[in-house]
């Protein structure tokens, strides 16, 4: 199993939430955007050590903040890129 936090994925790359490591309150600001345990999301851009990470899940796009992004734990889907 590969494991990853968000901020380490590579642009289209898939991977399946599976930790979130944070209290209530982040959890559910992630939750409110649609990042629970369970989901399958893919990288669509981040930069190294800053800034937005952008990701999509279905037809939706949403921008994390770097710190909030590298307590998202990732298992990695496809590893073609």
């Amino acid at each position: 199993m590969n494991k990853i936090d968000l901020t380490e994925m590579k642009p289209g790359q898939k991977g399946k939430v599976i930790e979130i490591h944070g209290g209530r309150g982040m959890i559910g600001k992630l939750e409110a955007l649609g990042i629970r345990l369970g989901v399958e999301i893919m990288m669509v851009s981040g930069q190294m050590m800053h800034g937005p990470v952008i990701v999509q899940f279905g037809n939706t796009q949403v921008a994390i903040g770097f710190g909030m992004a590298r307590r998202v734990i990732i298992e990695l889907v496809d590893k073609t890129v």
